[in-house]
C-alpha cells in the first residue's frame, strides 16, 4: 500500500517475496494514474553508489537476523532477541529504501515494451517484481552498480510477463526475447533506411538466416479477432469479410442447381435401369456412389453385366446431342 505521507514507504514490502510494488492511493489522485505514479516515486531521491552498498549491507544483516530469529532449537535470550528483530527491522526498512530509490528505472525499461499487448501500468507492475529479486539477489560485493543489475532483472520479468499475458496463443520466453530483439532491430534500421528493411537486411544485422527472420515475424503477429468491428458505425465486423471456405459460393450453388435439373433432363432419355444404374455409379440420389458389386446385386446381375450396361451408357452420355447440354456447366 502506498501513502503520500513522507514517513510512509511508496513500496510496501514485507516478508512475503510476492508482494508487489504497490500503485498510488486513489486519495488525492487525478484522472490519469500514470501520472499520479511517476509524480509520487520521483519525490524519492537517487542513490549513489556507496549509498546503494549500505543499504545492501543493511539488506544482508536483516536478513540474517531474520534467520537467526527463525531457527529451531535454543531461543536466544530477550535482549539478543530484541537486538535481532531491531535489525531484521531495519533491514526491512533498507530493502523498502533501495526499492524506491529504482522505480524509476523500472518505469524507463517498462516504455520500452509499450504497444505490445500489455497495459503501460502492468508493464510497471511485472517490472517491480523484478525489480524485488534483483534487490534480494544484489551481492554489493562484485562492485556493480546497482542500476546494472537490476536491469537485467527487471527486463527479464516483464518479459517473460508478456509471454505468459500478453498473447492470445502463448509463446516460449526464448521466442518472445528473439522476436523483441527483431522488433527492434526492424525499428532502428526503418529509421535509418528510410522503409522498411527485407528479411536478408534483418538476417544480416542479427546474425541468423533470412528463413529465420520469416518465421519469428510470422510468430511474433497477435491474431484479429473475427468479431473485430468495423467502419465508423461498427456495425460489420471483421469476419463478415472472411470467405468461407466450406460454404459453396452463390454463383457456384446455381450452376450446381441447374447442372442437376440438366442431368435428370438427361437421364429421362434413358431408360429405368440405365438411368438407376448412373444414378447409383456416381452418387446422384444419396451422395455416395457404389460399386459395381453394389449395384449388381440390386439389379441381380454380375458385376462384369454392370459394367457392360456403364460403357453403353457412357457411350450414350457422349453423343452430341446430350453432352452439348451438359457441356456448358462441366468446362
Amino acid at each position: 500500500m502506498t501513502t503520500t505521507t513522507p514517513d510512509a514507504p511508496i513500496v510496501a514490502v514485507d516478508q512475503d517475496d510476492d508482494e508487489t510494488p504497490g500503485l498510488p492511493d486513489s486519495v488525492g489522485a487525478t484522472a490519469d494514474p500514470v501520472k499520479d505514479y511517476l509524480k509520487q516515486i520521483g519525490k524519492v531521491p537517487l542513490l549513489n553508489a556507496e549509498q546503494e552498498v549500505e543499504l545492501a549491507k543493511r539488506i544482508e544483516a536483516g536478513l540474517f537476523a531474520e534467520e537467526q530469529l527463525g531457527t529451531d532449537g535454543e531461543k536466544p535470550p530477550v535482549d539478543v532477541r530484541a537486538e535481532l528483530e531491531w535489525i531484521a527491522e531495519d533491514g526491512r526498512r533498507a530493502k523498502n529504501h533501495l526499492l524506491e530509490a529504482n522505480l524509476r528505472l523500472v518505469v524507463s525499461l517498462a516504455k520500452r515494451y509499450t504497444g505490445r499487448g500489455m497495459l503501460f501500468l502492468d508493464l510497471i507492475q511485472e517490472g517491480n517484481l523484478g525489480l524485488i529479486r534483483g534487490v534480494e539477489k544484489f551481492d554489493y560485493t562484485k562492485g556493480y552498480k546497482f542500476s546494472t543489475y537490476a536491469t537485467w532483472w527487471i527486463r527479464q520479468a516483464i518479459t517473460r510477463a508478456m509471454a505468459d499475458q500478453a498473447r492470445t496463443i502463448r509463446l516460449p520466453v526464448h521466442v518472445v526475447e528473439v522476436i523483441n530483439k527483431l522488433a527492434h532491430a526492424q525499428r532502428q534500421m526503418l529509421q535509418d533506411l528510410g522503409r522498411e528493411p527485407t528479411p536478408e537486411e534483418l538476417a544480416r544485422e542479427l546474425d541468423m538466416t533470412p528463413e529465420k527472420v520469416i518465421e519469428m515475424q510470422r510468430y511474433g503477429r497477435e491474431p484479429i479477432s473475427l468479431h473485430t468491428p468495423l467502419g465508423e458505425e461498427g456495425d460489420s465486423e471483421f469476419g463478415d469479410l472472411i470467405e468461407d471456405s466450406e460454404a459453396i459460393a452463390p454463383a457456384d450453388a446455381v450452376g450446381f442447381t441447374l447442372l442437376q435439373e440438366q442431368l435428370h433432363s438427361v437421364l429421362d432419355t434413358l431408360s429405368e435401369r440405365e438411368a438407376g444404374v448412373v444414378s447409383m455409379r456416381f452418387g446422384l440420389t444419396d451422395g455416395r456412389p457404389k460399386t459395381l458389386d453394389e449395384i449388381g446385386k440390386v439389379y441381380g446381375v454380375t458385376r462384369e453385366r454392370i459394367r457392360q450396361i456403364e460403357s453403353k451408357i457412357m457411350s450414350k452420355l457422349r453423343h452430341p446431342s446430350r453432352a452439348r447440354v451438359l457441356r456448358d456447366y462441366l468446362e
